[in-house]
């Protein structure tokens, strides 16, 4: 029999589960090839995840092992909040190679996609017979009116599109449920699924970026909604493989497997919440902007010439 391993992991803060995340698959995890790997390349490891985040928001919550920085992290906040959202392909010109998805889209816009028509302009369309949407809103009002639901899920496959193409959607689904603690004080549990995740090169900025999705849109949309406090309860993350490639290997023995024993667990994290690392996240917020508007600019004129 062969099975693949199904790694159990438990943090109590978002960057203690990711290095224990990282720790478990590099003990426990198997070789596997990929379809995209080159001639030459090592095979990858891979394992199926589930891990447990106790408490999403409480410090440290920032990794250093990760290829990028704080910067980054913030880019990619406001990229889950919608503000890259124009910059898809459209599905029916092999020649458009920009992204098949934004996850923002596919949550707010479900059922929508771009396609050329006309003269050759880019126009929105739609499966027929399904509606666009929007799954966040409906996923808000749901948890205000009825706390402790069980249908407050999201969801980002499209099988009409996601089966044939090339790069469908990591993210699968959002899921999310209420306790009400003693004081009154609502808990928003969330369970995360992927079905592929980059365990060194996307697994971090996945799980800070939907933190902060969940946080910043879901649940103080909630609170806004049902005039309670809405705090973030434990993150349950799920990737059915979830892998290191084999050309990141050896990236991560030099970065975080192979100072184990050398560094302390504080040296390899950072605050979030630290005054320094807030002036370091937002800092930059003009900059990331400014590029997002530009780069709006030039989808916007992409889609009018038609690709």
């Amino acid at each position: 029999m062969k099975n693949i391993p199904v790694l159990q992991v438990t943090g109590r803060t978002l960057a203690e589960g990711y290095e224990n995340a990282l720790v478990a698959l590099h003990r426990g995890g198997i070789p596997f090839r990929t379809q995209y790997d080159k001639p030459g390349d090592p095979p990858s490891l891979d394992a199926t995840l589930n891990l447990v985040v106790e408490d999403p928001m409480a410090d440290p919550m920032i990794h250093m092992a990760f290829p990028g920085g704080v910067a980054d992290l913030r880019e990619y906040v406001l990229e889950l909040q919608g503000r890259k959202d124009a910059w898809t392909r459209a599905i029916n010109d092999p020649a458009d190679t920009r992204w098949e998805y934004t996850y923002h889209g596919r949550l707010e816009h479900y059922g929508r996609w771009k396609e050329t028509a006309g003269e050759g302009t880019a126009r929105v369309a739609r499966v027929a017979g399904r509606a666009d949407v929007d799954q966040i809103a409906a996923v808000i009002d749901k948890l205000a009116r009825q706390p402790y639901t069980r249908q407050a899920q999201m969801i980002t496959w499209m099988p009409e599109l996601d089966l044939s193409c090339f790069d469908p959607p990591c993210l699968q689904s959002l899921w999310y449920r209420v306790l009400e603690d003693d004081d009154g004080a609502w808990w928003l549990n969330t369970n995360i699924r992927f079905r592929s995740n980059d365990a060194w090169g996307a697994h971090f900025m996945n799980m800070f970026g939907f933190v902060l999705f969940t946080r910043e849109i879901i649940a103080d949309g909630v609170a806004k909604r049902a005039g309670r406090e809405v705090r973030l309860g434990r993150l349950n993350w799920q990737a059915d493989s979830y892998h290191i490639y084999g050309k990141d290997i050896a990236h991560a023995n030099a970065l975080l497997f192979g100072r184990l024993g050398s560094s302390a667990f504080s040296d390899r994290v950072l605050a979030f919440h630290d005054p320094t690392v807030q002036e370091m996240y937002r800092e930059q917020d003009e900059a990331i902007l400014e590029k997002i508007r530009d780069m709006n600019g030039q989808m916007a004129r992409q889609d009018g010439a038609g690709g």
